[in-house]
This record gives C-alpha cells, sequence and structure tokens, in this order.
C-alpha cells in the first residue's frame, strides 16, 4: 500500500510542487506590485497584492499554493486590469489565525477585502480551492462580483476524481516533517512570516478541505455571469465541469446563428492540460480574458 506522504504528494489535486517547479524552470516571477499589505477582513490579517491597473479582478490560487504560482498568468491579466492577488488563510504570506477554514470563511474574506481596497465590485478568477472559493461568493456575497472564472473546481466534493478525493483526505499535520523534504515547503519557507506554522497549514487544511459538500441546488441562482473552465485531463471529473455549465443554465439549447439563444456563461476546455498546469497556462490567461471582453 502506498504510505501516506506518497499518496498526498500523488494524488491530491491541491499538490504545490509541480506547479512550482514549472514555475521556476519557465524563469516565472511577478511584476512589481504597485501596493502590497495586509487587510484587516472577517477576523484576520489577510495578505494581499496588487498589479497593473485597470478594473479590478481578484485572483484566487489553490490550495497550498500562493498568489506566485500563477506566475504569467498573473503577469498577462495585469496587462489590462488592476490584478488583486491574495494569500489565502495559513498560506503564503499569511498567517493561520486561530479560525478554521471554511469555503464560506475564504469567500467572506474575499468579499470584504473589494471593499476594503475601495471597490464596489470587482471581476474574480479562482482556481482549483480558490475557484471553490469563488462559487461559495457568488453564491453569499453576489453585490460584489461582476464576472466569475471558475477554473478546474466542482460545485460538490463528488466532482473530484477518486484518486484525487483520497488524497485531499489524508492531509494533516501528520504529513509535515515528510513534506519538508519537498519544494513545497522550500516555496513555503521563502515568504511564510514564521515557517514554523507549517504543520499548523496541513492541520487547518485537513480539517476542511476533505469534507463532503454539494452546491448543486444553489448554483441555479447564481446571476453573476461565468466562465467555467477545465483541464481536458483535469483532477476534476470532465462530466461535472459540463454539467456545472448546465446548471448555469448554459449548453441548454442551439445558441443561434447571431448567438441569440446564448446565456452570459460560457463553457472552455484546455486541451493537453492537466489540474496541475492549468494554472500558468496562457491559453487559461487568454480564456479569462477573452470572457471578460465580452459585451453585455
Amino acid at each position: 500500500m502506498m504510505k501516506p506522504l506518497a499518496r498526498f504528494l500523488a494524488a491530491t489535486a491541491f499538490v504545490f510542487a509541480i506547479p512550482s517547479i514549472q514555475a521556476q524552470e519557465a524563469g516565472m516571477s511577478l511584476p512589481t506590485p504597485t501596493k502590497s499589505g495586509y487587510a484587516p477582513v472577517n477576523g484576520i490579517e489577510l495578505a494581499y497584492a496588487v498589479f497593473g491597473a485597470g478594473e479590478p479582478l481578484v485572483l484566487l490560487h489553490g490550495g497550498l499554493q500562493t498568489m506566485d504560482d500563477f506566475g504569467p498568468v498573473l503577469t498577462e491579466l495585469a496587462r489590462d486590469h488592476q490584478v488583486i492577488a491574495v494569500d489565502f488563510q495559513a498560506h503564503g504570506r499569511t498567517l493561520p489565525f486561530d479560525r478554521p477554514m471554511s469555503f464560506e470563511a475564504f469567500a467572506t474574506d474575499v468579499a470584504e477585502l473589494i471593499k476594503w481596497l475601495g471597490h464596489d465590485r470587482a471581476d474574480v478568477v479562482g482556481y482549483s480551492m480558490g475557484g471553490i472559493t469563488g462559487i461559495r461568493l457568488a453564491i453569499d456575497h453576489p453585490e460584489v462580483l461582476d464576472r466569475l472564472v471558475v477554473a478546474s473546481a466542482p460545485y460538490a466534493y463528488a466532482g473530484w476524481h477518486d484518486y484525487n478525493a483520497q488524497g485531499m483526505r489524508g492531509i494533516g499535520a501528520h504529513l509535515a516533517e515528510g513534506m519538508m523534504q519537498t519544494p513545497l515547503y522550500e516555496a513555503y519557507k521563502a515568504i511564510a512570516p514564521d515557517p514554523a506554522n507549517f504543520s499548523k497549514l496541513l492541520e487547518q487544511m485537513g480539517a476542511f478541505i476533505g469534507n463532503d459538500f454539494d452546491w448543486s441546488s444553489e448554483i441555479g441562482e447564481i446571476k453573476t455571469p461565468t466562465l467555467v473552465v477545465v483541464a481536458d485531463y483535469d483532477a476534476v471529473r470532465i462530466s461535472h465541469a459540463a454539467h456545472f455549465f448546465e446548471l448555469l443554465g448554459g449548453g441548454q439549447a442551439d445558441g443561434g446563428w447571431a448567438g441569440e439563444g446564448m446565456t452570459p456563461n460560457r463553457f472552455a476546455v484546455i486541451p493537453s492540460a492537466t489540474h496541475y498546469n492549468i494554472n500558468t497556462d496562457p491559453r487559461f490567461a487568454q480564456a479569462v480574458i477573452d470572457f471578460l471582453a465580452i459585451e453585455e
């Protein structure tokens, strides 16, 4: 039987090491932020950084990752947008704080951050854990959203392939010592205020990321124009992603010669891609740019 650490590194849909290695090999570095710091939101101090200028776009990273892991995608989006990137609770530059993790809490963090930065509304792009947070944001705080992009993220836990779901259920502080030999820990140590909090990150993630959820009954209530993005070989079942689009009202009928039968929602599949590299794929950035450029 595969050992817990090996199973985690192989199976979890929130693996950090592979994107980090790809980022390093590609020489990916973020542009210089125009503003950065900590926002007092929802009872915590949330690390954020602002890049570029234009309409606000909030970028939400995956589990056990940080804003840095978007690399060229963030850089491309910042050419014409004011990109607001965050590090979620216990991730990267943000401390763990004495608060249970939940998608609801993360969504409230983001909603309050948008307001705290002086914006009424913003576009939000979320990948993996950040994408699930984006779904919850659209359900709980639609008033702060202009448009939403959900990439490689399910609306129900059953949307993950079994292999990946099992890996997420294996996350916990007991993995910390072994993982200190991985690129994941090296990346964390490089930017965390206190690297000793690494085990706390794994403890807090383990307490919630493998919990079952199913928001299918709420998806149809989302009125925010939404782009669903998935890799053709994603950790999210592609049939689940397609059904997500259908629950939003998309793909229910022929769109018509002039697109008169289309809803404001869109669906994109990135070919020859996986869950572990879609967040740095320039085609993902272009899909976001094209969606945000659609005239309502």
